[in-house]
């Protein structure tokens, strides 16, 4: 008797991540809260974004977030999962509003995704 593999349990998904940098806009807007928006219009489960402390990007220059500059433009990912349907419906939007930046999908298993009910 063959054992099931342990994966083939768990729906397959996908991760789709955003690169972009702090101080990138598009509409007078943080792009960052620009694709969080669009990406909630488009009935995207959820996605969360994140404030790197450090980085570099394809322009080789190093932003670290310090104490003595006021202005930063810190990395920022905005990481989102999805099954795949519902990631074809937004990601042609989500390339034509990052002018700079990397974009990255890939495949993951979704081992929990819900709330607790009351």
């Amino acid at each position: 008797m063959t054992q099931e593999p342990l994966l083939d349990k768990y729906p397959r998904w996908l991760r789709l991540r955003i690169y972009i940098g702090e101080r990138d806009h598009y509409h007078g807007k943080p792009l960052y809260l620009y694709i969080l928006h669009l990406l909630k219009s488009k009935g995207i489960k959820g996605a969360t974004v994140y404030r790197g402390i450090a980085g570099y990007g394809s322009h080789s220059l190093i932003h670290v977030a310090d104490i003595l500059r006021l202005s930063e433009d810190l990395p920022v990912v905005i990481e989102v999962i999805d099954e795949a349907e519902a990631l074809e419906k937004v990601i042609d939007d989500v390339e034509k509003v990052v002018k700079e930046g990397l974009i990255t999908l890939e495949p993951i298993y979704v081992v929990y995704y819900g709330h607790e009910k009351k």
